[in-house]
């Protein structure tokens, strides 16, 4: 970033990421992982690379077309936000005034992640907490050291 950018200490990047990467994070999938998983600060979410970033459950084995499916749906979403250049963020994700473009453009964005876990939708937030711990689970269970065994004694 040039000179003219002013990060705090809490500002965190993913060096070289795509759309991909901007629309796995950006969907509902991945802040059920971090309403679950990371810390709050009042009613504000605390996101730690270590603890939330590093942990998440990236989806497996993403065909091509799924893969550009969320690029394309990342890309409709900053698209749907470039239509109110006026409005910050905070203007934009306003629940009660959140512009209709936008919230079909996540909706898309949501539907493209979930299929990159699973074919069906997942119905509620919950089910999708259900599903990452798995994944994670599986994920992380080759990492964890054998269990030694224990010789009989004669």
């Amino acid at each position: 970033m040039d000179a003219s950018i002013i990060a705090s200490d809490q500002s965190l990047i993913i060096p070289n990421a795509g759309l991909y990467e901007f629309g796995v994070i950006s969907s509902k999938m991945h802040l059920a992982w971090v309403a679950t998983i990371g810390g709050r600060l009042k009613s504000d979410y605390r996101y730690s690379n270590t603890v939330v970033y590093n942990n998440y459950p990236w989806p497996q084995n993403v065909s091509d077309g799924k893969h550009k499916a969320v690029e394309e749906a990342a890309q409709g979403v900053l698209d749907a936000r470039d239509m109110h250049p006026e409005a910050s963020l905070a203007d934009l994700y306003d629940p009660l005034a959140m512009p209709a473009a936008l919230s079909k453009a996540h909706a898309k964005l949501d539907r493209a992640v979930d299929r990159c876990y699973r074919s069906q939708p997942f119905p509620n937030e919950r089910n999708r907490i259900e599903y990452l711990f798995k994944l994670y689970q599986s994920l992380a269970t080759p990492l964890l050291p054998a269990k030694k065994t224990r010789r009989k004694k004669r």
